[in-house]
């Protein structure tokens, strides 16, 4: 366990770097389960609920309004970037019928499904996207403004729309060059995601009605 001064308090998180500059007026729900790496920035607004387990890698920044919900798994690897308003979800109510929604309701009436969204090195979702459970976002990958994704997105692909479809792609050796530069330049060790791929998975609860 780590601890971060934060707004006149001692937040506590499962283990963070150094140069982690967290805004004010953000929501940290079970901060215990929040893994924050190097040079990350949380900018104002921001809500954040660990669910199962957050994990923020290096150099990854969270503007203003973003949010992780669900309670799920949030896997975001090293200079991950999520713009303003960005919403990732990695768990939803079920809504067709099979139980009570909403957390109001207790536990053993609601239907619910807990998954995982995965973001890869260098992923970028662009103002007000919307990621949804189950999504692995591959390295590189750009999701653009206001576009819904529902399926896995491939590495240096850029999508867009709703649902979002692929529109291009990005060019990766510059920035490949610039990651290693960097990495060695600040002395930041690379995230290694393989601790935790073992949480990307899905559960669902059933209420019982008989």
């Amino acid at each position: 366990m780590a601890t971060i001064a934060y707004e006149g308090t001692a937040l506590e998180l499962a283990s963070v770097g150094t140069h982690v500059v967290l805004h004010p007026q953000c929501v940290f729900i079970q901060s215990e389960r929040m893994h924050v790496g190097h040079h990350v920035k949380v900018s104002e607004f921001t809500w954040i609920h660990a669910g199962i387990a957050t994990v923020i890698g290096s150099f990854v920044h969270l503007a203003n309004h973003a949010s992780i919900a669900g309670g799920g798994l949030c896997l975001l690897e090293d200079f991950v970037g999520l713009s303003a308003g960005a919403r990732i979800v990695t768990g939803s109510e079920l809504v067709h019928g099979e139980g009570l929604t909403n957390p109001t309701i207790p536990p053993a009436y609601r239907a619910v499904r807990r998954s995982f969204v995965h973001l890869a090195r260098h992923a970028f979702l662009g103002t007000n996207a919307v990621v949804h459970p189950g999504v692995t976002i591959g390295e590189g990958a750009v999701v653009g403004s206001g576009a819904v994704v529902t399926r896995d997105v491939a590495p240096w692909t850029i999508v867009a729309g709703v649902p979002a479809r692929p529109i291009g792609t990005r060019e990766s050796r510059t920035m490949k060059a610039l990651e290693a530069h960097i990495y060695a330049d600040l002395g930041v060790p690379p995230l290694d995601p393989t601790p935790f791929l073992a949480l990307k998975r899905e559960e669902t609860s059933l209420p019982d009605a008989s």
